[in-house]
């Protein structure tokens, strides 16, 4: 059996990040052969990862990667067991690289396909690979959720404090800048639609009838009540749309009228917050 030196325990642990002593326990197995150690930990870690996979993923964070000068935008939910985990600096790097690879590469429309394409960061490596290196780190369930690509130029924004929440701005102009204060409106104002006519017609007339009553009930004139109606509905839309909503950072506009002083058009948004499908 070949020695395993102390020198060849600590350049596995460099290239792995694993324990020293499972390091020592691979080279075992694979007679101090560095590559066949790697594969048996590979091996070992998804026979840990299987007997694992029913655990609940409750926390995580959105990966989102865009840019008004790119050509495609993307976000990607990645979810894991606990929440120190989610400021873990490769658990954030693997988030990234997931939305990275959805908008650069050949597109995805489920968790495996996506995992079975290459790593952006990690040359020679599968995401799939990344991310089971880094579950036999950190011996967490991760778990790939929703993902969106929207074939469009886009702005960006992830927030990961008491709410986690990600939000994808498709648009045509404007600056990065401009693109992710729309997005961050949009995380703490939750709009329904990007305008009217995106809004469930059945939701729209069942207010315009609570308004109707509501103004008969005030008294007033009957000939006059549906003019009144339709310009009390700004209100409701002003709550509900986003190009009509008042601007988070400059309320005496709106966000389609900041929109257009920053020479951009707010073409299609997705907010998700973690959790709530």
């Amino acid at each position: 059996m070949a020695e395993i030196t102390a020198t060849a325990v600590k350049q596995l642990r460099e290239k792995t990040g694993l324990p020293l002593m499972d390091c020592k326990q691979a080279l075992t197995q694979s007679g101090g052969d560095e590559d066949g150690a790697i594969k048996w930990l590979r091996e070992r870690g998804a026979q840990v990862l299987s007997k694992r996979s029913d655990r609940e993923t409750s926390f995580g964070r959105f990966g989102v990667y865009a840019s008004v000068d790119k050509p495609t935008g993307a976000i990607v939910e990645l979810k894991c067991e606990s929440a120190p985990v989610t400021q873990n600096d490769e658990f954030i790097g693997l988030a990234q690289d997931l939305a990275r690879q959805l908008a650069e590469g050949p597109g995805a429309t489920t968790a495996d396909e996506l995992l079975d394409q290459p790593s952006p960061s990690q040359p020679g490596k599968t995401l799939r690979e990344q991310r089971d290196e880094l579950f036999n780190r950190i011996r967490e369930v991760f778990n790939v959720g929703r993902l969106q690509r929207l074939e469009s130029p886009c702005g960006a924004y992830s927030h990961n404090a008491s709410t986690v929440s990600g939000v994808l701005l498709a648009v045509s102009g404007g600056s990065d800048a401009a693109a992710r204060d729309v997005c961050m409106h949009v995380a703490a104002m939750r709009p329904s639609a990007l305008n009217a006519q995106e809004l469930d017609p059945k939701e729209i007339e069942a207010e315009r009838q609570i308004l109707r009553e509501a103004a008969l009930k005030e008294g007033k004139p009957a000939s006059i009540v549906d003019k009144m109606v339709e310009g009390r509905l700004r209100n409701f839309f002003a709550e509900k749309v986003l190009l009509e909503q008042p601007f988070v950072k400059d309320d005496k506009q709106t966000v389609g009228q900041y929109a257009k002083s920053q020479g951009m058009e707010i073409k299609q948004f997705v907010h998700w917050e973690l959790g709530k499908e």
